[in-house]
Protein backbone atom coordinates (compact mmCIF):
# COMPACT_ATOMS: atom_id res chain seq x y z
CA UNK A 1 0.00 0.00 0.00
CA UNK A 2 1.23 3.48 -0.87
CA UNK A 3 2.07 5.53 2.23
CA UNK A 4 -0.40 8.35 2.71
CA UNK A 5 1.11 11.85 2.56
CA UNK A 6 -1.46 13.10 5.11
CA UNK A 7 -0.27 14.42 8.48
CA UNK A 8 -3.23 15.00 10.79
CA UNK A 9 -2.74 18.10 12.94
CA UNK A 10 -3.80 17.24 16.49
CA UNK A 11 -4.51 20.83 17.45
CA UNK A 12 -6.39 20.14 20.68
CA UNK A 13 -6.34 21.94 24.00
CA UNK A 14 -5.85 18.78 26.06
CA UNK A 15 -3.84 15.58 25.69
CA UNK A 16 -7.00 13.57 26.40
CA UNK A 17 -8.84 15.06 23.42
CA UNK A 18 -5.84 14.54 21.15
CA UNK A 19 -5.43 10.93 22.18
CA UNK A 20 -9.14 10.28 21.76
CA UNK A 21 -8.89 11.57 18.19
CA UNK A 22 -5.74 9.59 17.48
CA UNK A 23 -7.44 6.42 18.73
CA UNK A 24 -9.99 6.81 15.92
CA UNK A 25 -7.28 7.04 13.25
CA UNK A 26 -5.20 4.31 11.63
CA UNK A 27 -1.43 4.94 11.78
CA UNK A 28 -1.15 3.03 8.52
CA UNK A 29 -3.25 5.72 6.82
CA UNK A 30 -1.76 8.93 8.22
CA UNK A 31 0.90 10.50 10.40
CA UNK A 32 0.15 13.00 13.17
CA UNK A 33 1.42 16.44 14.16
CA UNK A 34 1.85 17.83 17.66
CA UNK A 35 2.19 21.60 17.90
CA UNK A 36 3.01 24.16 20.55
CA UNK A 37 -0.21 24.14 22.59
CA UNK A 38 -0.54 20.37 22.82
CA UNK A 39 3.15 19.83 23.57
CA UNK A 40 3.12 22.55 26.21
CA UNK A 41 0.19 20.85 27.92
CA UNK A 42 1.17 17.24 27.36
CA UNK A 43 4.98 17.34 27.13
CA UNK A 44 7.13 14.40 26.09
CA UNK A 45 4.48 12.06 27.50
CA UNK A 46 2.21 13.15 24.66
CA UNK A 47 4.81 12.05 22.13
CA UNK A 48 5.30 8.73 23.89
CA UNK A 49 1.57 8.05 24.03
CA UNK A 50 1.17 8.66 20.30
CA UNK A 51 4.19 6.48 19.54
CA UNK A 52 2.55 3.75 21.63
CA UNK A 53 -0.46 4.04 19.34
CA UNK A 54 1.86 3.39 16.39
CA UNK A 55 2.07 6.86 14.85
CA UNK A 56 4.95 8.57 13.10
CA UNK A 57 5.00 12.02 14.69
CA UNK A 58 5.86 15.46 13.38
CA UNK A 59 6.88 17.66 16.32
CA UNK A 60 5.91 21.10 15.06
CA UNK A 61 7.58 23.49 17.53
CA UNK A 62 9.26 25.77 14.96
CA UNK A 63 12.47 26.34 16.93
CA UNK A 64 13.86 29.86 16.47
CA UNK A 65 16.70 30.85 18.78
CA UNK A 66 20.49 31.13 18.95
CA UNK A 67 22.29 28.31 17.09
CA UNK A 68 23.33 26.26 20.12
CA UNK A 69 19.82 26.33 21.57
CA UNK A 70 18.22 25.34 18.27
CA UNK A 71 20.65 22.44 17.80
CA UNK A 72 20.09 21.19 21.35
CA UNK A 73 16.32 21.45 20.99
CA UNK A 74 16.43 19.41 17.79
CA UNK A 75 18.62 16.85 19.54
CA UNK A 76 16.05 16.62 22.34
CA UNK A 77 13.33 16.01 19.76
CA UNK A 78 15.41 13.26 18.17
CA UNK A 79 15.86 11.68 21.59
CA UNK A 80 12.05 11.46 21.77
CA UNK A 81 12.05 9.43 18.56
CA UNK A 82 9.98 11.83 16.46
CA UNK A 83 9.71 11.34 12.72
CA UNK A 84 10.04 15.03 11.83
CA UNK A 85 11.02 18.22 13.63
CA UNK A 86 11.18 21.79 12.38
CA UNK A 87 12.83 25.16 12.86
CA UNK A 88 12.18 28.61 11.45
CA UNK A 89 14.34 29.22 8.38
CA UNK A 90 14.69 32.82 9.54
CA UNK A 91 16.70 31.55 12.50
CA UNK A 92 19.59 31.69 10.03
CA UNK A 93 22.39 29.68 8.47
CA UNK A 94 24.37 28.90 11.61
CA UNK A 95 21.39 27.60 13.56
CA UNK A 96 20.10 25.46 10.69
CA UNK A 97 23.53 24.06 9.90
CA UNK A 98 24.22 23.19 13.53
CA UNK A 99 20.80 21.54 13.85
CA UNK A 100 21.42 19.42 10.76
CA UNK A 101 24.86 18.42 12.03
CA UNK A 102 23.44 17.50 15.44
CA UNK A 103 20.78 15.24 13.93
CA UNK A 104 23.29 13.60 11.58
CA UNK A 105 24.74 11.84 14.65
CA UNK A 106 21.57 9.76 15.08
CA UNK A 107 21.34 6.36 13.43
CA UNK A 108 17.61 6.93 12.94
CA UNK A 109 17.36 10.68 12.76
CA UNK A 110 14.17 12.66 12.25
CA UNK A 111 13.59 14.64 9.11
CA UNK A 112 14.56 18.27 9.67
CA UNK A 113 12.45 20.90 7.96
CA UNK A 114 12.26 24.68 8.13
CA UNK A 115 9.29 27.02 8.09
CA UNK A 116 9.60 29.62 5.34
CA UNK A 117 6.55 31.90 5.74
CA UNK A 118 3.54 30.86 7.81
CA UNK A 119 0.56 29.93 5.64
CA UNK A 120 -1.60 32.31 7.67
CA UNK A 121 0.54 35.20 6.45
CA UNK A 122 -0.68 37.37 3.60
CA UNK A 123 1.38 39.74 1.49
CA UNK A 124 -0.09 42.63 3.44
CA UNK A 125 1.01 41.18 6.77
CA UNK A 126 4.49 40.45 5.45
CA UNK A 127 4.75 44.05 4.24
CA UNK A 128 4.02 45.26 7.77
CA UNK A 129 6.97 43.38 9.26
CA UNK A 130 9.27 43.51 6.21
CA UNK A 131 8.39 46.49 4.00
CA UNK A 132 9.03 46.01 0.31
CA UNK A 133 9.57 42.27 0.48
CA UNK A 134 7.60 39.99 -1.85
CA UNK A 135 6.18 36.93 -0.12
CA UNK A 136 7.04 34.44 -2.88
CA UNK A 137 10.60 35.74 -3.08
CA UNK A 138 11.07 35.39 0.69
CA UNK A 139 9.82 31.82 0.58
CA UNK A 140 12.15 30.96 -2.29
CA UNK A 141 15.18 32.55 -0.65
CA UNK A 142 14.61 30.86 2.71
CA UNK A 143 13.93 27.48 1.11
CA UNK A 144 17.16 27.66 -0.87
CA UNK A 145 19.03 28.60 2.31
CA UNK A 146 17.51 25.65 4.18
CA UNK A 147 18.60 23.22 1.49
CA UNK A 148 22.08 24.72 1.44
CA UNK A 149 22.28 24.16 5.21
CA UNK A 150 21.57 20.45 4.81
CA UNK A 151 17.91 20.34 5.80
CA UNK A 152 15.54 17.74 4.37
CA UNK A 153 12.82 20.14 3.32
CA UNK A 154 10.66 23.12 4.19
CA UNK A 155 7.20 23.92 5.42
CA UNK A 156 5.50 26.15 2.88
CA UNK A 157 2.16 26.98 1.32
CA UNK A 158 1.02 24.66 -1.48
CA UNK A 159 0.99 27.76 -3.65
CA UNK A 160 4.79 27.82 -3.48
CA UNK A 161 5.23 24.06 -3.98
CA UNK A 162 5.42 24.05 -7.77
CA UNK A 163 8.22 26.61 -8.02
CA UNK A 164 10.16 25.11 -5.10
CA UNK A 165 9.86 21.58 -6.46
CA UNK A 166 11.24 22.70 -9.79
CA UNK A 167 14.08 24.78 -8.35
CA UNK A 168 15.13 22.55 -5.43
CA UNK A 169 14.38 19.06 -6.75
CA UNK A 170 11.90 16.34 -5.90
CA UNK A 171 14.14 14.90 -3.16
CA UNK A 172 13.68 18.09 -1.10
CA UNK A 173 10.52 17.58 0.97
CA UNK A 174 7.74 20.15 0.83
CA UNK A 175 5.42 20.00 3.84
CA UNK A 176 2.28 21.99 3.11
CA UNK A 177 -0.30 23.21 5.62
CA UNK A 178 -3.14 25.25 4.19
CA UNK A 179 -4.67 22.13 2.63
CA UNK A 180 -8.46 22.14 2.57
CA UNK A 181 -10.69 19.56 0.86
CA UNK A 182 -13.27 20.97 -1.56
CA UNK A 183 -16.13 22.61 0.31
CA UNK A 184 -14.44 23.04 3.69
CA UNK A 185 -13.78 26.35 5.45
CA UNK A 186 -10.42 28.09 5.03
CA UNK A 187 -10.23 28.90 8.75
CA UNK A 188 -7.17 31.00 9.57
CA UNK A 189 -5.26 29.95 6.45
CA UNK A 190 -5.01 32.36 3.53
CA UNK A 191 -2.98 30.45 0.91
CA UNK A 192 -4.83 27.17 0.45
CA UNK A 193 -5.34 24.33 -2.04
CA UNK A 194 -7.24 21.05 -2.10
CA UNK A 195 -5.21 17.89 -1.33
CA UNK A 196 -5.16 16.82 -4.98
CA UNK A 197 -4.12 20.29 -6.13
CA UNK A 198 -1.34 20.44 -3.54
CA UNK A 199 0.09 17.06 -4.54
CA UNK A 200 -0.09 17.98 -8.22
CA UNK A 201 1.79 21.19 -7.40
CA UNK A 202 4.67 19.24 -5.86
CA UNK A 203 3.81 18.83 -2.18
CA UNK A 204 5.40 15.85 -0.43
CA UNK A 205 3.34 15.85 2.78
CA UNK A 206 -0.04 17.45 3.49
CA UNK A 207 -0.87 18.85 6.92
CA UNK A 208 -4.63 18.66 7.47
CA UNK A 209 -6.27 19.55 10.76
CA UNK A 210 -9.85 20.71 11.24
CA UNK A 211 -11.27 19.24 8.00
CA UNK A 212 -10.50 15.85 9.59
CA UNK A 213 -10.53 16.42 13.35
CA UNK A 214 -13.72 18.52 13.36
CA UNK A 215 -15.55 16.46 10.76
CA UNK A 216 -18.70 14.61 11.87
CA UNK A 217 -16.84 11.41 10.97
CA UNK A 218 -13.05 12.00 11.12
CA UNK A 219 -12.22 8.54 9.82
CA UNK A 220 -14.46 9.01 6.80
CA UNK A 221 -12.95 12.45 6.15
CA UNK A 222 -9.41 11.02 6.23
CA UNK A 223 -10.40 8.10 4.04
CA UNK A 224 -11.99 10.45 1.51
CA UNK A 225 -8.82 12.53 1.27
CA UNK A 226 -6.71 9.41 0.83
CA UNK A 227 -9.13 8.16 -1.83
CA UNK A 228 -8.76 11.38 -3.84
CA UNK A 229 -4.97 10.87 -3.65
CA UNK A 230 -5.09 7.26 -4.76
CA UNK A 231 -4.23 5.87 -1.32
CA UNK A 232 -6.48 3.06 -0.15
Amino acid sequence: MTQSPVIVALDFATPEAALDMAAQLDPALCRVKVGKELFTRGGPGMVEALHNQGFDLFLDLKFHDIPNTVARACTAAADLGVWMVNVHASTGRSAMTQAAEALAQFAQRPLLTAVTVLTSFSQQELSEVSPGEVLAERVSRLASLAKDCGLDGVVCSPHEASDLSQSLGSDFALVTPGVRPEGTAAGDQTRIMTPAQAMAAGSTYLVVGRPITQAPDPVAALNQINLTLGVA
